[in-house]
């Protein structure tokens, strides 16, 4: 999200790092950067769709990857971006989670009946896509501020597209529950958990925003969290 405005974070200032940080802000760069990041979940979501046999969970988490490519490709560049290296580690270990665990996620045993599970998905891809549309080109990767979106799903929470990861995260776990897999899961919230922090501590020094935080006040579940 961001603001209308430039921000003074790509002003022109001397020095090498001043300049690189002066260069994410180009139109070019930022969607190099975006190709960049959404190739990994190209790649998981081909082989997912080569395996087959997709139960709805799974169907709900393909479904999450592909908007989540598509709407990075075709995203705003951005008014400010973080330079903070732990921002940008949590970031990509956060967004890339998923992938560096595969190889140890274990069959489980079923802790809901499908139509429960089945609901979660359908809830996560509708919430997803209700978000995603809300948002429109304004996605982000690590903390950045683009143009603020206060309307949809954001008039409700201040972080919708999480709390659709978070349903479908808990949708595959009820489906094929393992203390590996939950313990995977468990690790993979708190990962967001983070990420959301760190975004508001940068996004919460922009008034605009901050303003938002006092009217939109909770971060994934209205009047709960």
């Amino acid at each position: 999200m961001a603001m209308t405005s430039r921000s003074p974070a790509f002003a022109s200032t001397p020095g090498g790092s001043n300049r690189f940080i002066a260069s994410l802000g180009r139109p070019w760069v930022d969607r190099v950067i975006a190709v960049v990041a959404a190739l990994p979940f190209g790649y998981v979501l081909w082989n997912d769709v080569r395996a087959g046999q997709l139960t709805l969970p799974r169907f709900a988490i393909i479904f999450q990857l592909t908007l989540f490519m598509v709407t990075m490709l075709i995203r705003t560049p951005p008014v400010r971006v973080t330079t903070n290296p732990l921002f940008w580690v949590v970031t990509f270990v956060a967004s890339y989670y998923g992938f560096l665990t595969a190889s140890w996620t274990a069959s489980g045993r079923p802790l809901a009946p499908s139509v429960a599970t089945d609901a979660l998905s359908i809830a996560s891809v509708s919430l997803d896509a209700f978000a995603r549309l809300s948002l429109g080109r304004n996605i982000g990767f690590v903390p950045a501020q683009r143009r603020l979106v206060t309307t949809g799903a954001y008039r409700f929470v201040r972080h919708p597209i999480y709390s659709a990861l978070f349903l479908a995260e808990i949708s595959v776990v009820l489906e094929g529950f393992s203390w590996l897999n939950l313990t995977l899961s468990a690790v993979f919230l708190a990962l967001f958990v983070v990420k959301t922090l760190m975004e508001e501590s940068f996004l919460g020094r922009d008034p605009v925003y901050a303003r938002y935080m006092n009217e939109v006040r909770f971060r994934w579940i209205p009047g709960l969290l």
